[in-house]
């Protein structure tokens, strides 16, 4: 694999001298560069060794087996939170490679019980808990500590009446702690639906094709919605609580004050300037512990415990058991075998066995010596195709270029860009199926293995790419190693030493072909013997037969004399086929506009509403000066009194004047009550808003997903859809309301400090002026480096998600090639990287914290001395009220400058999320020329002159296509890999805007709706796509159809026994994209969907090239019986699939190359089409020639009979003269 990085520099804090240490100076060459230029993956170091992925999670990871031995022994389930005490006094991200490791040791039992989204979401929101929770977990004791203390000092300042504030303080911590609690377990229950919600995301976004096929997108959207509804009103209600909780922290102090003093004034005391404001000052300085911190700790605790639980369920999770390398297990001893299995027999079952993926009950199962193994479904990991091939192996060049040849790749890799260096996305999503199959083919090639298991790799490739790979690859290269093949291209069977047939999980014959054919089994009607016959030239009449009846190739010299050409001559004759480039991802320069605030704002509520926000913000702080002004207001009354004496004749007795108490305790109550209800009025407002724009972000974006062209799903890697849909969804959900509201309270009070501070001294804004200049300067400074830091931590986070989201598929090959280690190496590469940008974050946010702490200590020192030089002049109130208002200031300034460089950084999530709320959209789902409701009621097909490519600058792959398919005609088109067979079917369903025009019935396809077009036809498509849901979900997702049609679809397909033994029947939930159901039966529901669609036209898209004859027959036979007074047609790998056709369309490169009934076609020896009859060997083609002649004067008699001698054109003149 290639590595993850170019070597980072050395980490320059590891070396750093104690002052540069405490004031971080060790980051300002950082600093210096990311002022100048934009910061790359190269400027950031090398993580700390300490903080190494692979030693923590080895470290952890030994803990925790230790834990578990312990826990079995002393009979308790084992405790997570245990091991990582134990284990981490300080690092908390390595939970991430933990789970890497248990997901790649997950057996298979236990993937059933765990979706690719949930990992991806323990990955991606899980382990963050426990960078949120480290930080405020000392105030757990600091808060109940500086509690005492302040009570303490009090009591010698005031006396009991502190008591009464205190029982306030009391108070309130229960009351938080509760709101802790609630809060952890909405958390717990939106967890799930988050789950819940990426799972969905994950597979609408992995079959988006089909979702777009079959215009699905409307259901999709309503099951997203729904889920997110859900998750939403959960978020909603945790949100007030924070809100809530956010507004005691406001108001405590407050409350806190004004019941000391109301208690003191009571008692008789008289209230001094000085008193106050001692008081003010203590309970300022153990509010934000107690009232802010010790809550957030309790919070993120409980939080953290959720996170844990969800952690420790999947780290429970059943693992494989290693065995001893080199002798894993089986009884027979193969040879050369070929595994010949209908496809509702699992086939990959008996080849995962002996992998030991699937655990078995009884026997012996022995295997000595080192295997490999090609994949049914061709895995490949995002990386160069080189890599992919290699995986891990040294290059050896002269074998590696014999393999590139063998597996047919050679002519491939010199039309791409890059030649094997060029690098291919998530999934392979920019390599055809057949070259996927190629690579993955040739990856088990290259690795020097005793025995090779191939699991069907034949299917995806034509005839003569087929044949090319078995005889130079399989037969070939491979000749004197044990090798097992699972096929359904029966031609090959003679080349092997020996074969299985298996029915139903049961051996039914084993044994060499003629001993088979000799013995008489199942074999036989598996395989239609065509021994009889013997070898004919092509051409020669034999009895008449079906059509469809099976041949076997005779030629049992196949694999070594047949045709064996030249490697070299071999591959060249081979085609090639494009490949689209992935696209990195976006990442946006330049500081956040404040368009994007207001887009953000505008998301959640109207403009009168935003207004009404403000207006209450500026209420809520101008009441909370008020209350404290009123306060010093008051001391200062009392001081004069205290200092005039004033004496008044009440009565003729002399009175010393007094204050009157309950005016100014009523106004003073008054204000508080004011500060009370504008404060957490403010909050819940503020939550509601910033959620509802989170809400209305999201289904933009999921709209803008659903609506966009399949073209941006080639380029964009699932990790890095899911990654907007997970990660920044969440920052939009959670962090960032919270984050908004604190930042915004704690801007209006640094502005309340400073001009309270005005008031009393003017003069102090003039020191204050080069203040502002300095911090504005350097937070411009700081954000320049930070941002970049933040973005790059984004994306260094996308590959983690995406290497993890492809080893879960490619599970089996991992396994097999034992390459786990490799992969978690790599992982943790991954994850080093992201560190590292993390590591940049945290200490860049102290540098910065650092600087602004000086600056705050000359603001306060300014004002303190203003004061006493200035103490003629003003009150003892008014000082009181400045300094105590100054000195908090230290800390909440440097607070506030965080959160308003936070809230940037968050919206760099909003940023995000935004770009994917505008992207290019594709042409409108419903249009106003709606086509008539019986439309097409013949299906009549006419392409003019159509230009098709994928994008505006992408390659033309259909070139000035002209061609007609008449109504009921059954088409088969063919050509070699990359002629533009599938382009042909998403110029028709225009998954892309065709260039000429496409008529369906006479109508323009190209003007009206999408849905409307596409709903009128039906798709079986080459990847069967089932998604998570019940069964019933899954053939009729609109609800259109009854009980008794479903059961009727099922049992045309021959599906409706084994649904019948599913535990709910049609109620049945899947598993993960379909998983328990065979490719086979997974294609046979694909063909049930399109036989309750019962539309006039039907699109075969090389659906039967996974599925054996039997199956393959029976959907021919459903095909001919059900869609009889349909326009089908039939893109085909094997050609007996369509040698049957009324005519067959033949592509090379992008162009009609012959179009004409099969028999014709065969009759010009220098066809495409000949050539590629003749490569399917010499029995098959003789069989081929039979069916098409048979079909031709069957055709014949019927043209004769219906028509009465007018020309099977006819139908199609009278369409044109109608046009």
């Amino acid at each position: 694999m290639e590595p993850v990085k170019n070597e980072a520099k050395t980490n320059p804090s590891a070396k750093a001298n104690l002052f540069s240490q405490v004031f971080f100076c060790w980051l300002n060459p950082l600093f210096r560069i990311g002022y100048k230029r934009r910061l790359e993956e190269d400027d950031m170091y090398k993580v700390l060794p300490e903080d190494g992925s692979e030693r923590l999670g080895e470290e952890l990871q030994r803990h925790w087996d230790h834990e578990v031995q312990k826990a079995a022994k002393d009979l308790r389930p084992p405790k997570l939170t245990k091991v990582l005490i134990k284990c981490y006094w300080k690092p908390y991200a390595v939970l991430g490679i933990f789970t890497l490791i248990e997901a790649l040791c997950l057996s298979s039992a236990a993937m059933g019980k765990t979706t690719t989204g949930q990992i991806v979401n323990l990955l991606s929101n899980d382990v963050n808990k426990f960078d949120e929770v480290t930080i405020f977990l000392h105030f757990l004791w600091v808060g109940p500590l500086q509690a005492a203390a302040v009570l303490g000092l009090l009591w010698v300042e005031i006396g009991p009446s502190c008591l009464a504030g205190m029982a306030v303080l009391v108070i309130l911590m229960p009351t938080q702690t509760m709101f802790g609690r609630l809060f952890s377990k909405f958390r717990s229950k939106t967890a799930a639906l988050t789950d819940n919600r990426i799972r969905t995301m994950n597979e609408v976004v992995s079959g988006i094709r089909i979702i777009k096929m079959y215009a699905w997108e409307k259901p999709f959207s309503a099951l997203v919605n729904d889920v997110r509804r859900k998750e939403i009103s959960k978020i909603m209600s945790s949100s007030y609580l924070r809100g809530l909780n956010m507004a005691s922290f406001f108001a405590a102090s407050k409350i806190i004050v004004f019941i000391t003093f109301t208690v003191y004034v009571l008692l008789g005391n008289t209230i001094s300037a000085s008193r106050v404001f001692v008081a003010v000052s203590l309970y300022s300085a153990v509010r934000l512990t107690v009232t802010l911190f010790f809550p957030s700790a309790i919070e993120k605790l409980s939080e953290t415990r959720i996170s844990v639980r969800r952690i420790k369920t999947f780290l429970l999770l059943d693992e494989i058991v290693k065995s001893v390398p080199n002798v894993l297990y089986t009884q027979c001893t193969f040879l050369s075998s070929s595994l010949v299995p209908p496809s509702h027999f699992p086939q990959s079952s008996l080849l995962s066995a002996i992998l030991g993926e699937l655990p078995y009950d009884k026997g012996v199962l022995k295997v000595k010596g080192q295997l490999t193994y090609a994949s049914q479904q061709p895995w490949v990991f995002p990386g160069t195709i080189r890599s992919n091939i290699l995986f891990g192996k040294a290059l050896h060049p002269q074998k590696y270029e014999k393999v590139l040849r063998a597996c047919a790749l050679k002519r491939d890799m010199e039309l791409l860009p890059d030649g094997d260096l060029t690098v291919i996305g998530d999934r392979g999503a920019t390599l055809s199926g057949g070259q996927k199959a190629r690579v993955n083919l040739a990856r088990a090639v290259y690795q020097d293995a005793d025995i090779y298991l191939l699991d069907d790799p034949l299917s995806a490739v034509d005839a003569e790419v087929g044949r090319h790979l078995f005889e130079q690859c399989i037969c070939g290269i491979l000749k004197n190693k044990p090798r097992i093949l699972v096929t359904h291209q029966l031609q090959y069977l003679q080349a092997a030493d020996q074969i299985l047939v298996l029915k139903e999980g049961h051996m039914v014959a084993r044994g060499t072909y003629s001993e088979l054919q000799r013995s008489g089994v199942d074999f036989t009607s598996l395989l239609k013997r065509e021994e009889e016959e013997g070898p004919q030239a092509p051409g020669a009449e034999t009895e008449s037969r079906s059509p469809r009846s099976r041949t076997l190739s005779q030629n049992s010299e196949v694999s070594h004399t047949s045709s064996i050409r030249s490697v070299k001559d071999g591959t060249e004759q081979l085609p090639a086929e494009p490949v689209q480039t992935v696209v990195e991802e976006s990442r946006s320069e330049g500081t956040i506009g404040v368009s994007l605030y207001v887009k953000y704002l505008k998301a959640g509520a109207n403009i009168l509403v935003l207004i009404g926000v403000v207006l209450l913000q500026f209420l809520a702080q101008a009441a909370y000066i008020l209350q404290d002004w009123w306060l010093a207001y008051w001391a200062g009354e009392q001081e004069k009194l205290n200092v005039n004496g004033t004496v008044i004749i009440q009565n003729g007795v002399n009175v010393t004047e007094e204050l009157n108490l309950d005016f100014y305790l009523g106004i003073y109550a008054g204000l508080t009550g004011a500060t009370l209800i504008f404060g957490f009025a403010r909050s819940l407002v503020m939550f509601n808003v910033l959620v509802k724009a989170a809400q209305s972000l999201h289904n933009r974006m999921f709209n803008s997903i659903l609506r966009t062209p399949v073209r941006f799903f080639d380029v964009n890697p699932i990790g890095r859809v899911l990654n907007r849909f997970s990660k920044d969804i969440g920052q939009l959900d959670a962090a960032l309301p919270w984050t908004f509201v604190d930042f915004i309270q704690i801007f209006l009070q640094i502005i309340g400090v400073v001009a309270v501070a005005a008031s009393v001294i003017p003069w102090i804004l003039i020191p204050l002026v080069p203040l502002i200049i300095v911090f504005l300067f350097l937070r411009r400074y700081f954000l320049q480096t930070s941002r970049d830091v933040k973005r790059l931590e984004s994306t260094t986070r996308s590959p983690v998600f995406s290497h993890l989201s492809s080893s879960l598929q490619g599970l089996w090959t991992i396994r097999a090639f034992r390459a786990e280690e490799r992969f978690q190496n790599t992982f943790d590469a991954y994850q080093d990287l992201h560190s590292e940008s993390w590591f940049l974050f945290l200490v860049t946010s102290r540098w910065f914290a650092v600087r602004l702490d000086g600056i705050c200590a000359v603001f306060v020192t300014i004002t303190a001395f203003g004061c006493l030089l200035l103490r003629d002049q003003v009150e003892a109130g008014s000082v009181g009220l400045a300094l105590s208002y100054a000195v908090t200031l230290m800390g909440m300034f440097q607070w506030g400058v965080r959160q308003s460089a936070e809230v940037e950084n968050m919206m760099t999530s909003v940023e995000r999320v935004v770009e994917y709320t505008e992207l290019e959209s594709e042409a409108p789902w419903e249009t106003q020329k709606r086509p008539p409701p019986e439309w097409p009621s013949q299906g009549l097909i006419t392409f003019d002159r159509v230009n098709f490519s994928y994008s505006s600058d992408g390659p033309v792959v259909l070139k000035d296509m002209k061609a007609v398919f008449r109504p009921k005609e059954k088409v088969g088109i063919v050509g070699r890999t990359g002629a533009g067979k599938s382009s042909l079917v998403s110029a028709l369903f225009r998954l892309a805007e065709p260039e000429g025009r496409i008529y369906i019935d006479g109508v323009l396809t190209s003007e009206i709706g999408l849905h409307d077009l596409r709903q009128k036809m039906s798709i079986i498509p080459q990847d069967p796509v089932l998604f998570t849901g019940t069964m019933r979900k899954n053939l009729d997702p609109f609800s259109q159809h009854t009980d008794e049609d479903l059961w009727n679809a099922l049992q045309e397909v021959q599906l409706k026994s084994v649904v019948e033994e599913l535990p709910n029947k049609m109620e049945t939930v899947l598993a993960e994209s379909g998983s328990n159901f065979s490719v086979g039966q997974r294609q046979l529901v694909c063909l049930a969907r399109a036989v309750l669609r019962k539309n006039r036209i039907l699109i075969i898209d090389e659906a039967t090239a996974n599925v054996d004859p039997r199956t393959d027959e029976l959907i021919q036979k459903t095909i001919r019986d059900k869609f009889r007074e349909c326009t089908v047609l039939t893109i085909a790998h094997r050609l007996n699939t369509i040698i049957d056709s009324d005519r067959v369309l033949v592509l090379d490169a992008g162009q009609i190359h012959a179009y004409d009934e099969p028999y014709t076609l065969l009759q010009n020896h220098d066809g495409i089409f000949f050539k590629m009859v003749q490569q399917t060997g010499r029995q098959e083609a003789v069989a081929l020639l039979q069916s098409a002649k048979q079909v031709s004067s069957t055709l014949t008699q019927q043209s004769i009979m219906t028509n009465g001698g007018v020309g099977a054109d006819g139908n199609l003149v009278i369409f044109e003269t109608a046009l």
